[in-house]
């Protein structure tokens, strides 16, 4: 970057909110990913919208490549400035305003912490369901540049469904006031939906009206152990059919020792299994309870489940939840290559079942912990990097085995990245789970809100 570049951005944002020194470029200049070395040429962090476009269009004038900087959450190196770009952060933007109770609807800025967002939802009486591990640190503008999906998404769905209305600053430094708010909206295309998702690669989310919902009722948690993936289905299809679940997520017996062994957690129940499915429900009335357990009892008579606990507090089922919502933490000392993948529901079963053995055959010196929300067909696989092995030489052994799993992925109709977003991590794999036409449509996509090609170059596929 050019003395006049750099003096032009403090113009727009101030001196002391341009940032050049060595921390700040490291951390900035990457998220939750430890692949890549980042190598941003400085980090602005601007204070308005107005500022935002200012910005943006020095850098396109400057030709000047842009990275938005959220959270830096993420887990497919979508927010790694790797060449020089230009970090643009919003943790300045992090005002809430403009709550409709009878819209149930609030504005928040693209800085604004999930966990900030649900906290307010919940002094109005109502609550935000999109939840995930990150919540206390990630933003909403990075939730819905990667349509961040969680724990609950069986019953409230992603990000998506969220968002009734954005606003985002495109590649020349224009506007888009997109939706606003309204529930219905058929003039034309939804452009909303495919900022959405798409990391940052169209424009900057510089705000955006988020819907909220009535708060459940007395949630309760139940942590089964099951033999095998076909059991976990099994027990999901039984109280699906009877009733309406706010989560379903399984983990392995090793995630579930690394979490016990490095979180001083307790462990569920002493009868070990391979897998364990952690269900969530509310107690509309003492009936919930009465059918969770009768569910209970008839999946032990089927052999479906072997032991079980449920929540009997508050502090029990936070603590039952810790189990499966402490594991990405955990593991994270052992550098793990993530596979974060999905298929329809009914295929999981089978589908697990050809993955793990392809795995297995390759990795039998590694250990592999999986994890996920396997009640909407998303599950994890994560290969832990033994202390010994270099980094480089850990990633390029998982990327040969990648292309097996996705070879996998894509014969049984999956997606190579069911809620991570591709970013860097997952950009070789995208023609796995997208045809070359679907491929150069979003091409021409990125061309006409980013013409320049300023907009987070490289990620999710190469101009």
């Amino acid at each position: 970057m050019s003395s006049e570049t750099a003096s032009a951005l403090a113009a727009i944002v101030g001196a002391e909110r341009v940032l050049t020194d060595a921390d700040s470029l490291l951390q900035y200049g990457r998220d939750w990913t430890r692949f890549h070395t980042p190598a941003p040429s400085a980090v602005v962090l601007p204070g308005s919208i107005e500022e935002v476009q200012a910005v943006v269009r020095l850098a396109a004038q400057e030709q000047l490549a842009i990275v938005p900087s959220g959270g830096r959450t993420g887990l497919s190196a979508g927010a790694v400035a790797l060449n020089g770009e230009l970090v643009v952060a919003f943790d300045r933007l992090n005002t809430i305003s403009d709550f409709n109770p009878v819209e149930r609807t609030v504005r928040c800025g693209a800085g604004v912490i999930t966990e900030q967002l649900q906290q307010f939802a919940e002094e109005q009486g109502l609550f935000y369901p999109v939840d995930f591990a990150s919540a206390g640190s990630s933003q909403i503008g990075g939730n819905i540049s990667t349509n961040a999906g969680g724990i609950k998404v069986i019953r409230h769905g992603m990000t998506r469904d969220w968002v009734a209305g954005l606003k985002l600053v495109t590649g020349t430094g224009e506007l888009l006031d997109l939706n606003r708010g309204l529930v219905k909206n058929n003039a034309g295309y939804d452009l909303r939906q495919l900022v959405i998702g798409a990391e940052g690669t169209l424009g900057l989310v510089v705000e955006a009206t988020m819907s909220l919902a009535r708060p459940p009722k007395d949630p309760a948690v139940l942590v089964l152990g099951v033999p095998d993936m076909g059991a976990i289905m099994q027990v999901l299809s039984a109280y699906q059919g009877r009733m309406e679940l706010q989560a379903f997520e399984f983990f392995s017996e090793l995630a579930l020792q690394k979490v016990v062994e490095h979180q001083g957690l307790q462990r569920p129940f002493e009868t070990p299994t391979d897998y364990y499915a952690l269900l969530e429900f509310e107690q509309v009335s003492e009936a919930d309870m009465d059918t969770a357990m009768a569910l209970f009892e008839h999946c032990v008579e089927q052999g479906w489940v072997v032991d079980g606990v449920i929540s009997q507090s508050v502090a029990q089922a936070e603590n039952l939840w810790r189990l499966r919502e402490d594991i990405s933490e955990t593991i994270t000392r052992w550098t793990p290559y993530k596979n974060d993948i999905s298929t329809t529901i009914s295929k999981v079963p089978d589908f697990l079942a050809e993955v793990e053995q392809v795995v297995n055959g390759a990795y039998p010196d590694f250990e592999i912990v999986w994890f996920g929300h396997i009640g909407d067909g998303n599950v994890h696989l994560n290969i832990l990097k033994p202390d010994a092995l270099p980094v480089d030489e850990f990633k390029a052994r998982c990327g040969e085995v990648s292309k097996w799993v996705c070879e996998i992925v894509q014969r049984y109709g999956g997606s190579v990245s069911a809620e991570h977003g591709v970013g860097l991590l997952k950009k070789d794999y995208l023609g796995y789970s997208r045809s070359a036409l679907e491929i150069e449509l979003m091409r021409q996509i990125k061309q006409a809100f980013d013409p320049r090609g300023i907009m987070n170059p490289g990620k999710i596929f190469d101009a």
